[in-house]
């Protein structure tokens, strides 16, 4: 049996990864902090349904001894580097805690594979938050990165150090470079599962209205469930290597908003306050993934289409809250 070990295995992608990894017959380990042990109920919430068929190690990202202990306890066959400061709003407001522990956090796990778990099969969690300012439309595997928040530049460096671990040290290490991926199960935080909850609640009169920042940013959604079939597929091949994982597809923020209302018969212009303090020092205009590669190579491409996606929310916004 296959032991893979997942950091960041308590949120929206881990908690898919985990899924999938316990029905293809893995051993699945995961990394929490010790605070996830104190509050199971609220903090490992996605896990609900397999969480006893997991085994969880309290370790942190910031803590390389602890990071150790765990590789050298579970000499994983696979490791999925997922955990990170994710929110990209947030890493401005604490860049120095978002680049520390992004960076240095998959550091510490590549380090300690190379020394206790060699022949260990490496996935680094990239982002197309990398690209940035993009010179090109759509970005593949060869557009230059030039990112525009402290996220994107914590992502590019742990790219590189990924590729330095495969090119210096012989570890198969490869990087996922996803474009933006949602589901019922994204954090509150994110633009995405804000706008899912706003309509549903609206739907339902728990709320009256609801704020955005920049309605014009355009982004690639996909479904996380397909994503993580992505990541597992990468770490399958003979050679290790990076690929784009996207749709191909994009829509604006202000396009969700509509097909979220339009899916509980409201008008979301009708409710919407624009807030000029949730738009980004320097924003990120527009995304749209190419990914041929990941196609040609993995055999992969997505099930779940933009309107099922946002409708997949919505509903589940709509149930959660009784409606």
């Amino acid at each position: 049996m296959k032991k893979a070990l997942i950091t960041g295995i308590t949120g929206q992608d881990g908690s898919y990864l985990a899924e999938l990894l316990l029905a293809k017959g893995y051993e699945v380990h995961g990394i929490v902090r010790r605070v996830a042990f104190e509050d199971i109920e609220h903090r490992m919430w996605r896990l609900k349904g397999f969480h006893d068929r997991l085994v969880l190690h309290s370790a942190s990202l910031e803590n390389y001894a602890s990071l150790f202990k765990v590789v050298e306890k579970v000499r994983p066959d696979e490791c999925y580097h997922l955990a990170a400061q994710s929110f990209v709003s947030y890493s401005f407001e604490d860049e120095f805690s978002t680049i520390n522990i992004n960076l240095n956090g998959t550091h510490y796990v590549l380090s300690a594979l190379k020394e206790k778990a060699p022949a260990c099969r490496f996935y680094f969690a990239g982002s197309s938050e990398m690209f940035g300012l993009v010179s090109e439309s759509p970005q593949n595997e060869r557009t230059p990165f030039h990112p525009r928040s402290p996220y994107g530049i914590s992502k590019v460096a742990g790219f590189d150090l990924t590729r330095n671990y495969r090119e210096a040290y012989g570890l198969f290490a490869c990087s996922g470079i996803l474009f933006n991926h949602e589901s019922p199960r994204r954090g509150f935080e994110f633009v995405t599962r804000k706008i899912s909850n706003a309509a549903a609640r609206i739907k339902l009169g728990l709320d009256k209205q609801f704020s955005l920042g920049n309605l014009e940013a355009k982004r690639d959604w996909g479904f996380a469930g397909d994503y993580v079939e992505a990541m597992w597929r990468m770490l399958q091949q003979e050679q290790p290597d990076d690929y784009v994982v996207a749709t191909g597809a994009t829509h604006s923020v202000g396009e969700f908003a509509a097909a979220a209302f339009g899916r509980v018969g409201l008008d979301y212009r009708k409710y919407l306050v624009i807030d000029e303090r949730l738009k980004r020092p320097s924003e990120v205009h527009l995304l749209c993934g190419d990914f041929a590669k990941a196609k040609k190579t993995l055999g992969w491409q997505p099930q779940v289409g933009f309107g099922q996606l946002v409708n997949m929310m919505v509903d589940a916004d709509l149930k959660r809250l009784g409606g």
